[in-house]
């Protein structure tokens, strides 16, 4: 089993969302974060003073999927995600040794 972590720009999560439902990946958590790259944050003006603006805002995705929907997953979301503007974001994959559904006490594959 893999969890695949995504970042991406909060404007794509709809898109993501569509293409890993048509690849069969329906369950996945997502978290509002900020964070930069080589983004490197922007300056913006408030009430005629100057601020850097450091961290931007991002959407995070995590999704724990068996081992064989690896690759579509990952063909899913750069391809729904990409904008081909700095800041699309990154997807990092880890391996995952167990799994517990709360409610019925299922575990690993099933409880995906």
């Amino acid at each position: 089993m893999k969890k695949v972590d995504a970042i991406i720009k909060p404007f794509k999560l709809d898109d993501v969302r569509e293409a890993l439902s048509a690849v069969g990946i329906t369950g996945m958590t997502t978290t509002e974060v900020k964070g930069f790259g080589r983004q490197k944050g922007h300056t913006e003006l408030y009430r005629g003073a100057e601020y850097v603006v450091d961290f931007l805002p991002k959407i995070k995705i995590e999704i724990a999927i068996n081992d064989d929907q690896l690759d579509e997953c990952i063909e899913a979301i750069t391809t729904a995600a990409r904008t081909g503007k700095i800041g699309d974001g990154k997807i990092f994959v880890t391996s995952v040794d167990r799994v517990i559904r709360i409610r019925t006490g299922e575990e690993d594959e099933t409880a995906i």
